[in-house]
């Protein structure tokens, strides 16, 4: 199979997300898939095997949830892939659709809590306010909360007499607190730990009438799960010694947890004793655990990739849990950890080298988006696709990723988008002097937050880069806070301590509009139409000016959001991609 042949085989390969399951009929699960050539929602009945397409939407679906009782199939319905739109459902073995409330107007989804009366609580933000609304069957919704700052429901107790709402009063979105409440929006109890130190709520025990929340906070420096009951106000923090960062889930009996522990790029499963405190390290394969869960009898689970082997759905018996239907994709080549030195402290990065040519190699710096995620040790078409092509690929997990406790995640304070390319200027500098990059070939890549960093590192880091591609970045941040979605104007706030008005100076100095004439590479700038989280207008302006002052440059708009859920849409975007590179840095 020749080289392009390859990548776009990987790009076509059916894959899933983990299987979720009705917590009261564990037998109907559903997914998500990509086997038509677009990611929808699928129903699986485990009794009888039988498998069905649920949704049939031209953009895909991206969020998708079972009632308690798996009576209803619930799915988010935006416009034209643009993130804004209504909650649908559907009976699980099929039927008519019906929107799950028929007087509440099209948002932003921030999440769907449901409970075993078939109550719903829906998250929607749209002009300046989020709001949760409560919706009965056959009743009118009725909003339970509305604040300005950010807010979205956490999750909703079995029998519906509690509800878990996190939210950003306090003012710190990156940070927020935990609030329970009952149906009527009678607070029962809040968890706030005080500035920096987030609590997240995660699910309410499986059994019912079981009052006890799980959660994450941040008391010693990184996430790690908490056990609260809001009634009586009892708090269990479940610590471990291994590093790492934490999330957890509930076992289905509510006696145990099953922990996630996130390091170095890679995931390992624990079952913690909620009775004796005793710790079990479960045995996985060597790499990063997507998703997991414990099913009834105590099996978990667990989508698992590595760098090189494409991800499937395992269980901890040993056995595949259910193959997608169609080609697998092809296998890749695994990752080289690197320790670098850096402004701020040891970076962790990581080196995937082409199996064609030899070193010092054509490389691209492929940043993470975010900026509050990590690269990980994890099955990539993207990165196989610039192996293939015979570059080496290099992602930095620079200050402000997580998964390296919240110290590095909360570096950002000030100078946003300078601290991180040092960091990545730290890492070209290491990788050119171990004779793996050549300098002269050197290419600045990155979707979202990594599409913003590369801009603004070409314009503030010109000498270190031959060529760069920004898929739907933030190319001015003010004009971008204008025109985005509400959660991601909370997130500027909490990220540049203000709105446009209030911290006009800092908006300026992280934004790459302001560096724009300092631009020596030609660039590539992907965009999406219906964006609203690195909203079109604010790079059109990146783009005029640009052209003002005679930089090479070239632009592709598509009419999605930032990563289209079609598959033939990511193949067209990473041939170009793949071309614009050839063109500017020569690989081979």
């Amino acid at each position: 199979m020749k080289a392009e042949e390859r990548w776009q085989a990987r790009f076509r390969a059916s894959r899933m997300t983990l299987p979720s399951w009705a917590r009261l009929a564990p037998s109907r699960s559903i997914y998500r898939s990509n086997a038509t050539g677009t990611w929808e929602v699928y129903a699986w009945d485990r009794a009888s095997g039988a498998n069905r397409q649920v949704t049939d939407r031209p953009k895909g679906t991206a969020h998708a949830a079972i009632d308690p009782t798996g009576q209803w199939i619930y799915w988010f319905a935006d416009t034209e892939g643009d993130e804004f739109g209504l909650w649908w459902r559907q009976p699980f073995n099929g039927g008519p659709d019906e929107p799950v409330a028929h007087d509440l107007g099209p948002g932003q989804p921030g999440g769907i809590a449901l409970s075993t009366a078939g109550v719903a609580a829906i998250s929607l933000a749209s002009e300046g306010s989020f709001r949760i609304h409560l919706v009965r069957p056959g009743e009118p919704s009725r909003l339970l909360y509305e604040h300005a700052e950010a807010a979205w429901v956490a999750d909703m107790s079995l029998d519906g007499a509690l509800i878990a709402i996190n939210h950003a009063e306090y003012g710190d979105f990156r940070h927020p607190a935990l609030r329970v409440v009952r149906p009527n929006g009678e607070a029962v109890a809040e968890l706030y730990d005080g500035p920096d130190k987030g609590v997240i709520g995660l699910r309410f025990a499986p059994v019912p009438g079981d009052r006890r929340m799980l959660a994450l906070h941040e008391r010693r420096q990184r996430q790690e799960p908490l056990v609260w009951d809001p009634v009586t106000g009892e708090q269990r923090e479940i610590w471990m010694k291994d590093s790492g960062e934490l999330t957890a889930d509930w076992y289905d009996d509510g006696r145990g947890l099953l922990i996630t522990r996130d390091n170095r790029a890679r995931s390992y499963l624990h079952r913690y004793d909620l009775a004796g405190g005793g710790l079990t390290l479960l045995e996985t394969p060597h790499g990063v655990i997507d998703e997991a869960g414990p099913r009834p009898g105590g099996n978990v689970e667990y989508s698992w990739s590595s760098a090189s082997r494409p991800p499937v759905i395992r269980s901890s018996n040993g056995q595949v849990v259910l193959n997608p239907s169609g080609p697998s994709a092809p296998p890749s080549v695994p990752v080289e950890d690197l320790d670098v030195p850096g402004p701020g402290g040891r970076i962790h990065a990581l080196v995937s080298r082409p199996e064609i040519g030899a070193a010092p190699y054509p490389t691209v710096f492929l940043l993470h988006g975010g900026p509050t995620m990590h690269d990980r040790d994890a099955f990539s078409p993207e990165v196989a696709a610039w192996v293939d092509a015979g570059f080496a690929v290099v992602r930095v997990n620079y200050r402000g990723s997580t998964g390296y406790g919240s110290a590095w995640r909360d570096a950002l304070h000030s100078d946003v988008g300078h601290i991180e390319l040092a960091d990545v200027a730290a890492v070209r500098e290491h990788v050119v002097e171990r004779g793996i990059a050549d300098p002269t070939r050197m290419l600045l890549a990155g979707t979202a937050w990594g599409g913003y960093l590369t801009l603004l590192g070409l314009g503030t880091q010109p000498e270190l880069w031959t060529a760069g591609i920004a898929a739907v970045p933030i190319a001015c941040h003010q004009t971008s806070y204008e025109d985005e979605a509400e959660s991601l104007r909370a997130y500027h706030r909490a990220l540049l301590g203000g709105s446009p008005d209030e911290q006009p100076e800092r908006y300026a100095a992280s934004s790459p509009i302001t560096y724009v004439d300092r631009v020596e590479s030609p660039v590539l700038i992907l965009a999406g139409e219906n964006d609203n989280r690195c909203p079109l207008r604010q790079i059109e302006k990146y783009v005029a000016k640009l052209a003002e002052h005679g930089r090479e440059h070239e632009v592709y708009a598509y009419d999605a959001i930032r990563g289209s859920l079609v598959m033939s849409e990511r193949i067209a975007q990473i041939a170009l991609q793949l071309e614009f590179a050839r063109k500017h840095v020569n690989p081979l």
